[in-house]
């Protein structure tokens, strides 16, 4: 009799571990225009806040515009199908702009010279598919990252040149 009630004990601590895992996640899966994987993003959702890390691989060396886009579509060669960045409070480009940045605008991405970059930020309020602006509305939504870095505040994009890597954020 114990050793069923062990068994009982031991299935529900399991599925109590299973509740706490996080329930809001959404991950991308880091592509070039020509196809090949470099990496992965991952959003999760805590606390009414949004945090994204990212790791990319084979990448140039140096610093690159890091952006939220607002259309879960990476159509090569040029990743145009992404959209603009994700903004749904209507305001201008730039973590500088005095007038307030794009939801989906964040620092820079820094490749080191091994062709590494790793990212971990918080995006600040938001929800991936729920309230009045979630990230995962019905065309969904992706990250790119910018040939060059974003000066921060030049509308619309920061001067960050060409989208090399693209990913669509896929709710988990």
């Amino acid at each position: 009799m114990n050793y069923k009630l062990a068994l009982v004990a031991i299935a529900l601590i399991g599925q109590s571990a299973v509740a706490r895992a996080p329930q809001h996640l959404a991950t991308a899966a880091l592509v070039t225009s020509d196809g090949k994987d470099v990496g992965k993003a991952t959003i999760n959702e805590h606390g009414g806040r949004l945090h994204l890390t990212l790791h990319v691989l084979r990448q140039t060396p140096g610093e690159h515009g890091l952006h939220i886009h607002t259309t879960g579509l990476c159509t090569p060669p040029d990743f145009a199908s992404a959209g603009g960045h994700w903004n749904p409070a209507g305001h201008q480009h730039g973590l500088q702009n005095p007038m307030g940045a794009h939801a989906g605008d964040m620092a820079n991405l820094t490749v080191g010279a091994n062709g590494v970059g790793r990212a971990h930020i918080d995006l600040g309020p938001g929800s991936l598919s729920g309230g009045n602006s979630p990230l995962l509305d019905r065309d969904g939504a992706t990250i790119v990252v910018h040939e060059t870095a974003d000066d921060m505040k030049t509308d619309p994009s920061g001067n960050s040149g060409k989208r090399l890597v693209c990913g669509v954020f896929k709710k988990r």
